[in-house]
């Protein structure tokens, strides 16, 4: 279930309280008149199902609460009680994949944001990468993978071509490019300083084996990268995954950026290219997966809402 607390104005409370009762995904709905003085306007409150808040939000908005009110989703962590199990059962489909757009939409959009956290992640990601590279350590790729927060941006633009949200597109494709391009400037400075003191070997960052996937993209890089998409959005559209599983979809994204800057600092510029194509690949794969995902979500789930809709009006 989902909780609705709403602002609304006194010459729509009537209409918003008609909607929610008549709705039989909605329950616990408690209005509160002049329940907010700044900006004034009644206090509505509500449970919904997960997969019946989509046409709710969207009448509430067609009703312009969005302008003239507020709409707050929030997830509760337990409901105890017959009539949100009524609700839930009269919804369609399962809770664990309903897509709340909305609330989707405005993960991405805050999450995209190019922040200093956001660049300071990233950064001691990509450093991370690089010396998983140096020192040939898978384990070190992975960390690197854990930290980065690059999926968030790369979920904004899928969302952005798929919802679609055309607004969200260059913020995020911002975010994206110089976030890559703060965290290489600050780290390829500090590789070159390594090899100047002597920590850094310029025939180690070019001779690891085990780190080699970096600099030699192929099509498994790509297939993985399909896979990787799929996943982490799944990740973010359900409440079936666990929040880790997007930050782990980094795949070669943060171990490319981290080669990259590597070998820009040690001097060893074959294997800039190799690592580039890597991290396009990547991007590509993961835009592309993300995009038809979230496609055939908002597919499916139309289906399923009209014939909801078709089976009321019977």
């Amino acid at each position: 279930m989902l909780h609705l607390q709403l602002r609304v104005p006194e010459p729509l409370t009537d209409r918003v309280v008609d909607l929610l009762t008549h709705d039989e995904t909605v329950t616990n709905v408690a209005v509160f008149p002049g329940g907010y003085a700044k900006p004034p306007g009644a206090l509505v409150l509500a449970d919904v199902a997960r997969e019946g808040a989509n046409p709710v939000v969207a009448e509430l908005r067609h009703l312009g609460l969005h302008h003239d009110g507020s709409i707050m989703l929030s997830e509760p962590a337990t409901i105890l009680s017959d009539a949100t199990v009524a609700a839930e059962q009269a919804a369609p489909g399962d809770p664990d994949d309903g897509v709340v757009w909305d609330i989707v939409e405005n993960r991405v959009r805050t999450e995209s944001k190019l922040t200093w956290s956001y660049c300071s992640f990233l950064t001691l990601a990509t450093l991370i990468a690089g010396t998983g590279r140096l020192l040939d350590q898978v384990i070190l790729i992975i960390g690197a993978m854990v930290v980065g927060p690059e999926f968030s941006p790369v979920a904004a633009i899928c969302v952005a071509l798929a919802r679609p949200r055309l607004t969200l597109l260059p913020h995020a494709a911002r975010t994206l490019v110089l976030g890559f391009a703060v965290a290489i400037l600050v780290a390829a400075p500090l590789w070159f300083v390594g090899r100047l003191i002597g920590l850094v070997d310029p025939h180690d960052v070019a001779s690891g084996t085990q780190t080699a996937f970096i600099i030699s993209p192929d099509v498994w890089s790509f297939v993985i990268a399909l896979l990787a998409g799929v996943a982490g959005v799944l990740s973010l559209t359900t409440s079936k995954s666990g929040p880790l599983v997007g930050v782990f979809i980094s795949v070669t994204t943060v171990p490319a950026v981290g080669t990259i800057a590597l070998c820009i600092g040690a001097g060893v510029w074959s294997e800039v290219t190799g690592a580039a194509i890597q991290l396009g690949v990547n991007i590509l794969g993961m835009v592309m997966a993300g995009s038809l995902t979230l496609l055939t979500q908002r597919a499916i789930w139309s289906r399923i809402q009209s014939s909801r809709k078709a089976g009321a009006l019977h």
